[in-house]
């Protein structure tokens, strides 16, 4: 049973950890993202701009259509009001302070992929503690 526990967070981790590079990709406050080198580049190759594009958005439409078959709409706010409210409370705490810009990006790249990850995930979790399989789940 502790190997299926260390394999459920494994799994959600990953989910997670596949939106936060996917919104980090797309755009970052670094140098190295998609929408500055697709400004830099789209003239010289405008081949490569719309195929890297395109598999954005690909990665984009799977993690919204299943967070949105999830969770929902309103789902989808309430896990961004959450990771808004513990940004607020460590700021009120002193832990965080919002005066960087650059950290405030990141912060927003954070929560963006909370609500994808948790989203891809909710149908896995649900399961598990509920023992209930969802519509898309029969075969299973």
């Amino acid at each position: 049973m502790d190997w299926e526990n260390g394999a459920l967070a494994m799994s959600i981790f990953l989910r997670w950890l596949f939106a936060f590079v996917l919104l980090s990709v797309s755009y970052n406050p670094t140098e190295w993202n998609y929408v500055r080198w697709a400004q830099a580049n789209y003239q010289t190759q405008l081949s490569v701009t719309v195929l890297a594009g395109l598999i954005l958005a690909i990665g984009y439409i799977i993690y919204l259509r299943a967070t949105l078959r999830s969770i929902g709409g309103f789902g989808m706010f309430l896990v961004l009001a959450v990771v808004a409210a513990l940004l607020w409370v460590l700021y009120d705490l002193g832990v965080l302070s919002l005066d960087n810009r650059n950290l405030n990006t990141w912060l927003g790249i954070f929560a963006l992929s909370a609500v994808l990850g948790i989203g891809l995930s909710w149908s896995i979790v649900r399961k598990r503690l509920s023992g209930q399989y969802d519509m898309d789940d029969v075969d299973e």
